[in-house]
């Protein structure tokens, strides 16, 4: 499921799995069905089409457009969702007596016979909206949408990098000294081979500025130069007549793109030369230009700048941009302010000026950026300011630039990993994000489309890569292993990642004591973060997915949540209160249910309804035992009931679906490590505790089961020989 398309993606295949002759639908609902399916076929291609333009390009009737139809998709998808769970719901474990049986058997075909009947009649009401929409679409054009042009053709905020005075540059001259180094390194035959080194970091951390500077203190020492933006979507034969013009003087529009090239290798043939190709977005535009720049063994040079890690290792060494230092940033911001570097005035309010650079993180962008915000401002209003960002909601040239530069990168990405980035938004600033739990959310949002061979978490994984090699997240490893467990999102990124979210009425998120509204009831994706006014209950809440970082007395009851797919509650210990997880039974669209924290002592037996759950997350409650019809969740993929004191129980055999166990304890005499070797689709083994093992028996039968495991890819076990113990 992309954003840009809502649920079309998923709701067509079950369109067409309503027309199965199972289903026992009526001939007169089965055309409507197809009817439907041929008009939604088109209103996904259109909407795919709407997605690809940035959405503050688009005409404002188009987004009204898109934001019906993606709505009509979800309520659709809804509507079909609980049918098929009545006609096709799991029946009951244990048989009643044979005239008990018949009588419910009877009752479950007359329920079916009015659901099918229903089901008729809302297909007849979707149509006629559906039909609509259609027409809505006709009228505006949609299928000939492109980008505003008063807003397309605005000039690139990058450019003033290129232009600054060097008197302006501000923590760059390490970095300069070090490229330059770089560049100069080699004696004799060395220094005459071609270097190519690439500058690779963020969007707004400074790599153009840094170029640009060692472009203008190198260039007099070559032949020739040329320094090349390249952007996001570039012209190659625009690309190579800059190339040339910066080598030559001269441009040649008459020439096609072979020709191009070959006058560009003419002109550099026993040449020394400096060329810097900026923001290179891919692989292919580089292999281009790299057929042009000839080998002349004249000790030429070729810098390229990219924000994307992929692309600065094929094109040359990497030179990763940090951001600065507490020091420099404080140099920069006080410029921006006063106009020259100073010390930290004594009027200036300590407490906000330490976030403010914080939040900043190091890059000069946003140093920039914000210090624009304060420096007509008195002092007693930097609070006010720094509560309102996202870099302030007021009209500023240096926000709206940092903006745009940013929002290069997220228009860069294909569909699927936009969508997987607007999820970033539900999270708050500063907040460690685990990959291994973003991922799982993304597979039960429906974000992750199945490939052959693969595994729904192992193409998870690779968004989250893409992602990083972006540039659009940032990696936490552990320490000395160089394993990635998670990420965190610079505050300007999350800016940006919220403001997008808001615009395309992605996640609709509630804070402190902000005011709940009607409005909120239709919100697909319902994020609280520290409520203290409670949420009112309500029936009719659409959310697919409620994220709560709160006492679970804030929110309204469970049963308000029923076409959810997402329960992730993050609240303080013992937030639990009497009842509260009475109706999860009944949330029967579920495929990812976190409690997390939440001082659980039992989990409802009804649990085992949730026929269609995926993960469950407990992790962080102590409770004496699961209730055994976990059992009974066949699709479960990640079971997480690490940092509890449960002992594993013997019907763990039973979900063999399980790629991710993570466990608390295993004790010595636990059944678990001869069920263990039952569990083959495992792909993470984790136990946070110490197991207790009887000697060399105990532990040639883990390896005998861990050997079981073919598609075992992390095994995180502490053991702890019993006998060890004894002997020490």
């Amino acid at each position: 499921m992309d954003h840009a398309t809502g649920a079309m993606g998923s709701l067509l295949p079950k369109l067409g799995e309503l027309l199965k002759e199972e289903y026992k639908l009526q001939r007169s609902v089965k055309d409507d069905i197809k009817h439907l399916e041929r008009e939604l076929e088109s209103m996904h291609a259109a909407l795919s089409k709407v997605g690809d333009v940035p959405w503050d390009q688009l005409d404002e009737q188009v987004k009204l457009w898109a934001n019906e139809v993606r709505d009509l998709s979800y309520i659709i998808e809804d509507i079909i969702d609980k049918f098929l769970l009545h006609v096709d719901g799991p029946e009951p474990e244990n048989k009643p007596h044979m005239l008990k049986q018949l009588m419910k058997k009877m009752g479950g075909l007359f329920t079916k016979f009015m659901k099918r009947h229903a089901i008729g009649n809302e297909i007849k009401i979707i149509k006629v909206s559906v039909q609509e929409a259609a027409d809505r679409r006709d009228r505006y054009r949609v299928h000939e949408v492109i980008a505003n042009p008063d807003v397309a053709t605005t000039a690139d905020p990058r450019l003033l990098a290129l232009y600054k005075d060097q008197k302006e540059l501000v923590g760059i001259d390490d970095s300069l000294n070090e490229l330059t180094k770089m560049l100069s390194d080699g004696d004799g035959d060395v220094s005459k081979q071609l270097k190519i080194i690439s500058i690779f970091g963020f969007g707004g951390l400074g790599k153009t500025t840094l170029a640009k500077a060692v472009y203008d203190k190198l260039k007099t020492q070559f032949d020739c130069s040329a320094f090349v933006p390249v952007g996001r979507q570039p012209s190659v034969k625009k690309l190579l007549n800059d190339i040339l013009y910066g080598i030559g003087k001269k441009m040649y529009p008459g020439l096609d793109e072979r020709q191009l090239i070959d006058e560009i290798r003419v002109l550099l043939e026993k040449k020394r030369y400096l060329i810097v190709i900026d923001d290179i977005w891919d692989k292919k535009t580089w292999e281009l230009v790299k057929t042009a720049l000839v080998c002349t063994n004249c000790g030429s040079r070729i810098v390229t700048t990219t924000r994307i890690l992929e692309v600065a290792a094929r094109t040359g060494k990497v030179y990763r941009l940090q951001p600065l230092s507490r020091d420099l940033s404080e140099d920069l911001f006080h410029r921006r302010l006063f106009g020259d570097k100073i010390n930290q005035p004594n009027h200036l309010p300590s407490e906000v000026y330490n976030k403010i650079l914080h939040i900043c993180g190091g890059v000069p962008l946003a140093i920039i950026t914000i210090a624009s915000l304060l420096v007509s401002k008195p002092v007693e209003l930097w609070s006010k300011v720094y509560t309102s960002i996202g870099f302030g909601h007021e009209e500023n040239e240096d926000v709206e630039n940092t903006r745009k530069i940013l929002r290069f990168s997220y228009y860069d990405l294909p569909c699927h990993l936009k969508t997987c980035l607007l999820y970033l938004s539900i999270y708050p600033e500063d907040h460690l994000i685990g990959k291994d739990s973003l991922i799982w959310k993304w597979v039960a949002e429906g974000f992750i489309h199945e490939e052959p061979g693969l595994r729904l978490f192992e193409i998870g994984e690779r968004y989250f890569n893409e992602l990083v090699n972006k540039s659009m997240i940032m990696p936490v490893e552990i320490p000395y292993h160089g394993i990635i467990t998670g990420c965190r999102i610079h505050d300007i990124m999350l800016d940006m990642i919220c403001l997008l979210s808001k615009e395309e009425n992605f996640v609709t998120l509630l804070d402190s004591d902000e005011q709940y509204t009607t409005s909120h009831c239709n919100s697909r994706r319902l994020v609280v973060h520290h409520r203290v006014r409670p949420l009112a209950s309500t029936s009719t809440l659409q959310a697919r997915s409620l994220n709560a970082m709160c006492s679970l007395e804030m929110l309204p009851s469970l049963s308000c949540f029923d076409v959810s797919r997402v329960l992730a509650l993050d609240g303080p210990t013992n937030s639990l209160y009497p009842n509260c997880l009475e109706h999860v039974g009944k949330l029967v669209h579920l495929r990812h249910l976190k409690l997390t924290s939440m001082g659980i002592h039992e989990l409802p037996k009804e649990i085992g309804y949730l026929k269609f759950l995926m993960v469950l997350d407990l992790a962080g409650n102590s409770r004496s035992e699961l209730p055994e019809s976990i059992r009974l969740l066949s699709q479960l993929k990640c079971l997480n009931i690490s940092e509890t004191k449960i002992e594993v129980p013997y019907w763990i055999r039973d979900l063999t679906c399980l790629e991710e166990l993570c466990l608390g304890k295993v004790g010595v005499h636990s059944n678990f490590v001869t069920e263990l070797g039952k569990l083959t689709e495992l792909r993470k083994l984790h136990i946070s505790k110490s197991v207790t093992v009887g000697g060399n028996m105990a532990m040639n039968s883990w390896a005998e089961s861990v050997a079981k495991l073919s598609k075992i890819q992390v095994i995180d076990i502490d053991f702890f020989s019993r006998v060890q113990i004894l002997q020490s």
